[in-house]
């Protein structure tokens, strides 16, 4: 279409607005975002980091709050001492625990707590059981190496996790030392047997045989550890362990080996409140860095967006632009962080790299997704601000501002 000189005209939107012929909406949203782009990949990146940690965060909030756990970890159940876990309880009971009705095994199961050769932290545990029970109770457990009844037969030889054996380069039949902390003793044992499939494969366990005549017929237990006959016989159990040795000198607690595990947890603190806390800091630091970036690029260009106006675009179109383009840095910089903190963490020898203090650091599709919908949130509250202020700037006053 030209005029009467010839002149080419730009066709008509149905509004009536000129409509540019090289350059299309999205195309027009894209060149703005990145004008500046110093501006905007120091953006994208505060984005990233911020999405990566709040990732990392959540991550290891749950790692710390929700044990892993197999699927015969339902039927398990470890019964101690009510007043206190530190406070033993009478080997004896093993005889009344063992004829409750809806308990399939029982043995003792008792921390000991040594330190590994010259260590002055050693992050997995010893227990001391009893090997002949203990099997019933590690039903996911596969033996990789040596053989089971070889640790059944010798006192002074120990069942060890195979993740523990890979990390020191331990081989069966090596000799292991262990210098006693809660207990006077040191143990000297031999590897007779490697056990994985469970979900912590780092463990040594023991003959509690062994741990008694160390300490010269001790004749008391740290825990009981059972398993029951079903998941339905579980709160049946539950009761009447606790009520066996209700209103004696050595009252139990019995609990679930989940619950166990949480209690055992809740003993660091209250870890959801630290982690929720420092989470809300990051999602702040995200506001201000948003929310101040597209200040400054919208305030920038109100002589554009003026004329804008001026040639017909509506107030919610102004809008569409402004959003279009918060919500697309914030977005790039969430799948940069967040895929960036799954490709770290699913790569890294975390047990290496925490000496063993974590086992496992699933970045989950449900924490993905959180960070995901808090950065798109993030991006469209950034873009609230500087679309009121473009509301309520008139074309005159917008064409007055300087560049």
């Amino acid at each position: 279409m030209s005029d009467a000189g010839g002149h080419p005209q730009a066709a008509a939107t149905p509004t009536g607005r000129p409509r540019s012929p090289g350059i299309s909406i999205p195309g027009f949203v894209l060149k703005n975002a990145l004008r500046n782009g110093r501006r905007a990949l120091l953006t994208v990146l505060s984005v990233a980091i911020s999405c990566a940690l709040l990732v990392t965060l959540m991550t290891l909030q749950r790692e710390l709050t929700v044990p892993p756990e197999s699927e015969s970890a339902s039927f398990r159940i470890i019964a101690r001492n009510k007043v206190s876990l530190a406070q033993p309880l009478p080997a004896r009971q093993i005889t009344t625990i063992e004829k409750i009705p809806g308990v399939r095994q029982v043995s003792p199961f008792t921390y000991f707590g040594g330190l590994f050769r010259d260590e002055t932290v050693t992050s997995w545990a010893q227990f001391a059981v009893d090997p002949a029970r203990f099997r019933e109770l590690i039903l996911e457990g596969k033996i990789l190496e040596g053989t089971y009844e070889a640790w059944v037969r010798d006192r002074n030889s120990c069942l060890m996790g195979a993740d523990t054996m890979r990390r020191y380069g331990l081989r069966v039949g090596d000799s292991l030392r262990f210098r006693g902390t809660f207990y006077p003793v040191d143990l000297q044992l031999t590897i007779a047997a490697v056990y994985s499939g469970t979900v912590d494969d780092r463990n040594c366990f023991f003959h509690h045989a062994l741990l008694d005549q160390l300490m010269d017929d001790w004749g008391m237990v740290g825990t009981w550890y059972l398993i029951a006959d079903s998941a339905d016989a579980v709160d049946g159990v539950l009761e009447r362990v606790n009520a066996a040795f209700e209103n004696t000198s050595a009252e139990v607690r019995a609990e679930t080996e989940r619950a166990f595990q949480l209690g055992f947890i809740s003993m660091i603190g209250n870890v959801k409140l630290l982690f929720g806390s420092i989470s809300a800091v990051v999602v702040f630091t995200l506001i201000l860095v948003c929310v101040s970036t597209m200040s400054m690029a919208i305030r920038e260009r109100f002589r554009e967006l003026a004329v804008l106006k001026a040639l017909g675009f509506r107030r919610r179109e102004l809008f569409a632009f402004i959003l279009a383009e918060s919500f697309g840095l914030s977005m790039l910089g969430a799948v940069v962080g967040i895929g960036g903190a799954w490709l770290f963490w699913s790569t890294i020898n975390l047990q290496k790299l925490t000496q063993g203090f974590l086992v496992y650091f699933e970045v989950t599709p449900r924490i993905m997704a959180t960070g995901g919908i808090v950065a798109a949130l993030l991006g469209i509250l950034a873009a609230i601000g500087p679309s009121i202020a473009v509301a309520r700037t008139s074309v005159v006053a917008g064409l007055k501002t300087l560049d």
